[in-house]
């Protein structure tokens, strides 16, 4: 596999993961949002050792840094842009640390958080192949420039 094919697999592999977490991590966060004191599949008791009273502000952050971050993030990595692998890097380690907070102070509870737990390491796998891959190829188009300083 050249590495065009491989860039474009990679690209468009990360791009449908990061499209998925951000639409799945969006619908959680508005149910979070919308029901801040807890429904009888997230009971507000989860929160006892936690610092929060509420859904409100970790539903935010999943709606607003999870969801959104990784839909934009997908999008982004869709057009391939050159800096879309270091988002990518970024948007895995948020979901990465989201899912241990998580876990630390409501516990394991099913099996939704070692499944993102996993996507984010996936993430940030591929974010950094693409990042290396995005180096690789410009500077090979940079180093293929003449040299136009000798006089």
């Amino acid at each position: 596999m050249n590495i065009t094919t491989k860039n474009k697999f990679i690209a468009y592999f990360l791009g449908f993961l990061q499209a998925f977490i951000g639409l799945t991590a969006v619908s959680g966060g508005f149910r979070l949002v919308s029901n801040p004191k807890g429904m009888s599949d997230f009971p507000i008791e989860w929160l006892s050792n936690s610092p929060f009273t509420n859904y409100l502000i970790p539903g935010l952050v999943l709606l607003i840094v999870i969801g959104f971050g990784n839909v934009l993030g997908g999008a982004i990595t869709f057009l391939r842009k050159k800096y879309s692998g270091s988002i990518a890097i970024l948007l895995g380690v948020f979901l990465i640390l989201y899912m241990i907070i998580e876990v630390f102070f409501v516990g394991l509870r099913n099996y939704l958080q070692p499944l993102y737990f996993i996507l984010g390491v996936i993430v940030l796998i591929f974010g950094f192949k693409l990042s290396k891959l995005s180096i690789t190829f410009y500077q090979l188009e940079v180093e293929s420039t003449p040299n136009k300083l000798s006089a």
